[in-house]
């Protein structure tokens, strides 16, 4: 099982990460995506559902973590974070690959 939450800690270290379903809608659209995460407790679920259909459609790899507090503070936000998409993986390039 791969560590998401270790994959967006050391992409925020070396690389960047779009935080908020609005800006990874957007990342997503523009083919900036190369990874997307988001949280299965978020509500109302309208907030998110979107997303992995829009990413099996640029084929972006989209990924369902647990809990939007942990992802927040996986990628330094001191609040929850519903959703969040990497842009460039840094050091973690290899382990977004593999997620493909």
């Amino acid at each position: 099982m791969v560590d998401v939450y270790k994959i967006l800690e050391k992409v925020k270290k070396t690389g960047k990460i779009e935080k908020g379903t609005n800006e990874v809608t957007k990342a997503i659209e523009r083919g900036t995506a190369k990874l997307v995460v988001y949280a299965s407790d978020v509500e109302p679920k309208e907030i998110i559902q979107h997303l992995p259909l829009l990413c099996k459609e640029k084929k972006i790899p989209c990924l369902e973590v647990d809990n939007k507090k942990k992802l927040g503070l996986a990628v330094g936000l001191p609040v929850s974070s519903s959703s969040v998409a990497v842009i460039d993986a840094g050091e973690a390039e290899s382990e977004i690959n593999s997620i493909k």
